[in-house]
């Protein structure tokens, strides 16, 4: 428990990632990623369940040998490419609750995919969610200039172009305004969000922003990012 609410963690891990083969179990530096995750989740003391939810029994194996908890497979019609996190969220929720016959207050979403993430950025988030009595908390990172809306460019009928033609008046980087985007370290969401209103952010959304190099494996190239930042010691 954390400030008297009790706390569930939901690693989401299907089998079918389109980008990367059951990049869930994939390793770095030998260790599939899966059980990083499960060695972090070891380290956050004030949690009360944590659970995987994966339709692919490789992934359920791995997981279970890591310590972590597999009480049921997820539907097949959960396993889809369009499936939204809520959804995934709210059916681990309604199965582990059925099963431990109690209610959880808190709900947090940790993707194997985030490999760098560390207990303290775990706990600032639940902790600002309970404190800030928010709907959800995010974990972002500030977004690289390069990749502003503003600088964004169209190429259409061998013409190039301002996505947005506010991007024109740009002269320097100290005109845009900082933006941020998720790193997938952490989502930090009340029960009542997921069950009630069915969403992972609700209206009352806060975040915590990362300054550290933290990278989201969707690609082969995300998978040799992180192992170079590990060789360097970033």
């Amino acid at each position: 428990m954390l400030h008297d609410r009790r706390i569930l963690v939901v690693v989401p891990a299907r089998g079918g990632s389109k980008g990367i083969k059951l990049k869930n179990i994939r390793t770095i530096n030998g260790i599939p990623i899966i059980a990083l995750t499960g060695k972090l989740i070891q380290e956050l003391s004030f949690v009360d369940r944590a659970i995987v939810s994966t339709d692919h029994p490789e992934i359920a194996r791995i997981a279970k040998d890591t310590g972590l908890d597999v009480p049921f497979y997820r539907p097949e019609h959960l396993s889809a490419d369009l499936i939204a996190d809520w959804e995934v969220l709210y059916h681990a929720t309604s199965a582990i609750e059925e099963i431990d016959k109690k209610t959880y207050d808190v709900i947090i979403m940790l993707q194997p995919t985030c490999p760098f993430r560390k207990a303290e950025h775990v706990k600032k988030t639940v902790e600002k969610l309970i404190m800030g009595n928010y709907d959800a908390v995010w974990t972002v990172s500030e977004t690289d200039t390069k990749f502003h809306p503003l600088k964004q460019l169209v190429f259409e009928n061998d013409k190039l172009g301002y996505y947005d033609q506010s991007g024109a008046q740009i002269i320097g980087r100290q005109q845009l305004t900082p933006l941020y985007h998720v790193n997938g370290v952490a989502y930090a969401i009340t029960r009542d969000c997921i069950m009630n209103k069915k969403s992972k952010k609700g209206k009352e959304t806060s975040a915590v922003i990362i300054d550290e190099p933290m990278v989201n494996i969707d690609t082969e190239f995300d998978f040799k990012l992180a192992e170079f930042i590990i060789e360097q010691n970033f």
